[in-house]
């Protein structure tokens, strides 16, 4: 096997949450390089699952402005780990309640995903929930408190993934992983 050593990182800026490195690494040759990766505790998405009295499944998704994008995004509630010590799940709960007013019975562990392995260490660990009541919201920020709500039968959100709509990572991935469980 291959292997490549992380030698250390030198800090280039410390935000609220990320911080930006410049990681130095050894290759299989001997030769050092550098890489910039943008350090990051992850996030948590949550793919909120519901039924109508047929049977019939439907998810609970946001639309929220996103600054670099200059637009709205449809996505799964979500947020990041940014409460230090905090398990996944706590964080897919609490966001879930802070962004959707939805709190779940059951969180269901779909996928740990790796949304941009060539610039950042995040890790975005998406939730299925189940079992959702409504309770008030509490919505963090200019964004949160914009943002609006998009409950929609799941092939529907299926079928905005292949048109094009919805075409956040995190939420293509949930719905997709949603989708496969369901139909198991």
């Amino acid at each position: 096997m291959t292997v490549f050593r992380h030698l250390g990182d030198v800090d280039v800026h410390q935000g609220y949450v990320w911080k930006v490195v410049r990681a130095q690494f050894e290759g299989p040759d001997g030769e050092r390089f550098a890489r910039d990766i943008v350090r990051s505790p992850g996030a948590v998405g949550v793919v909120p699952l519901m039924f109508d009295a047929e049977g019939q499944p439907s998810v609970v998704l946001v639309s929220q402005y996103r600054p670099p994008y200059e637009r709205a995004l449809i996505e799964v509630p979500a947020g990041m780990r940014d409460v230090p010590g905090e398990p996944a799940e706590a964080t897919g709960r609490r966001e879930l309640i802070e962004e959707a007013g939805l709190e779940a019975i059951e969180m269901i562990h779909l996928v740990d995903m790796i949304p941009s392995p060539g610039m950042t260490d995040s890790v975005c660990t998406i939730y299925l929930a189940t079992g959702c009541t409504p309770v008030p919201h509490d919505r963090q920020g200019p964004e949160e408190q914009a943002m609006e709500l998009v409950h929609l039968p799941l092939d529907e959100a299926l079928a905005m993934i292949d048109r094009g709509e919805i075409n956040d990572a995190k939420t293509v991935v949930g719905l997709l992983a949603t989708d496969r469980r369901l139909r198991r």
